[in-house]
């Protein structure tokens, strides 16, 4: 137990949540022999692989693992989501969150939350103790609160984002050096708030391991030009949990966890291309945006993977009668499935409608079919750039579905048929905390 918990005497559980975006089980459990902290974790605790969401892309599965419930509830779907009734799209912000974030409870309850560098979050919440918002944010200084915390961060050059430009050189050297620094950057916030011990629930989130991943994954998997640069890195991460656990008093449960997958890419798959050369989707002039489809269009697509039926009476000008709304998502359903790639491979594993991919008061703008990728094949959208379908680009890794990893420090916990879901409800177990279970897609992994 901490020094300052002992001061408070309350007594209360705790927990330390440490996401590390986008890191694979399999990375880690490859290498326990180098990565002895996250090997501790696994050995003295719980570990498995787990499954994400749908779609698996940062943007949605942080609202989801940060709630506990699907797209449907949170209202986000992806970087990009459709107005209702229009052509016009958004980058989803933290309070398009519409389901209940953990800390927000953890709030309501009158126990304190300190949450530093969580995607999908700006602008940062000022009921809570202290928040630095993560990915989306414009800085430090309009994304701290309050001073104290604005003050501190920018003090240490504390970084939101590593500048993931300098991934598109050919040489990745400053690039890999930019990770580093923003890693360092984000222990010392974390190692400093954490030795606060003034708070009930500590959520930090490590990001530069997604964009470590994009840019190097094929180089960890292939034994590539920058392997001994990607593992490394990973070890220093590695250092970095376990300086972190070592700093939690008794009272606190750590738990490790990523919000997707990663595998290598082979290719971007333009699927606004596809539907253009299939004649799917056509344009009134040279396309900038989604508002530029002609009335013709039938289907377009949105990232990752979501397709959207030009649906007369909800599109401004949908294309495609009501009572015809089934038989063409069927045949587009099944030209999805038969998608195959330059090297023979089908490109998706599954096709999901939305009525059972999504459920929850905001499934009004969900998609009609969202598309699981097999591994190698990122899809994109876009409407303009490509005519090309199959191309590649300066990434080399892309998110999976499968393969997220959850560490959590407790030897008792069920790991079984666990996916992002689990994660809220179980924090809250942990923290002994009263909720309906109703409330939540997944199940606490505790008793």
């Amino acid at each position: 137990m901490g020094l300052f918990d002992r001061i408070r005497g309350d007594g209360d559980p705790r927990v330390a949540f440490i996401g590390i975006d986008g890191v694979p089980y399999s990375l880690l459990a490859d290498h326990f022999d180098e990565f002895e902290n996250f090997a501790s974790l696994a050995t003295e605790g719980s570990a498995g692989a787990i499954e994400s969401i749908v779609p698996p892309e940062s943007s949605a599965c942080w609202p989801a693992l940060t709630t506990g419930v699907n797209p449907g509830e949170t209202g986000v779907y992806g970087f990009q989501d459709r107005e209702i009734g229009s052509y016009d799209t958004y980058v989803p912000m933290g309070r398009d969150v519409q389901a209940t974030r953990l800390w927000q409870r953890v709030t309501n309850h009158g126990r304190d939350a300190t949450v530093l560098n969580v995607p999908v979050t700006f602008p940062p919440e000022r009921e809570l103790q202290r928040m630095v918002s993560g990915f989306l944010s414009p800085g430090v200084g309009k994304a701290a609160y309050p001073d104290e915390l604005r003050d501190h961060l920018e003090g240490i050059e504390y970084r939101i984002d590593v500048n993931a430009k300098l991934g598109h050189n050919d040489d990745k050297s400053e690039f890999i050096e930019n990770a580093h620094e923003t890693l360092d950057r984000r222990f010392e916030a974390f190692e400093h708030y954490i030795q606060q011990d003034d708070w009930d629930l500590f959520f930090g989130v490590f990001m530069t391991t997604d964009r470590v991943n994009h840019f190097l994954f094929e180089d960890y998997e292939t034994d590539g030009e920058y392997h001994d640069e990607f593992l490394a890195f990973y070890k220093k991460l590695d250092e970095y949990i376990g300086e972190l656990r070592g700093m939690l008093g008794d009272d606190v449960t750590l738990i490790v966890a990523s919000d997707h997958g990663f595998t290598t890419l082979n290719y971007e798959v333009h699927l606004n291309a596809w539907l253009e050369q299939e004649g799917w989707l056509s344009y009134d002039d040279d396309p900038e945006e989604l508002s530029d489809i002609a009335d013709t269009t039938e289907a377009y697509s949105l990232i990752p993977g979501r397709f959207y039926i030009n649906l007369d009476g909800r599109e401004p000008r949908g294309g495609v009668p009501e009572e015809e709304y089934k038989a063409v998502r069927g045949e587009l359903k099944a030209e999805i499935e038969a998608l195959t790639g330059p090297d023979g491979r089908p490109v998706v594993s599954e096709v999901l409608t939305g009525e059972d991919a999504f459920r929850g008061d905001h499934v009004d703008i969900a998609p009609d079919l969202v598309a699981i990728p097999n591994h190698g094949f990122d899809l994109k959208s876009g409407f303009k750039g490509t005519d090309a379908v199959f191309d590649t680009g300066p990434r080399n890794g892309m998110h999976s579905f499968d393969n997220a990893c959850l560490f959590i420090d407790e030897a008792n916990a069920q790991m079984k048929d666990v996916d992002l879901y689990d994660v809220a409800p179980t924090i809250l177990s942990l923290m002994e905390m009263d909720y309906d279970r109703a409330q939540f897609d997944g199940t606490a992994l505790v008793r």
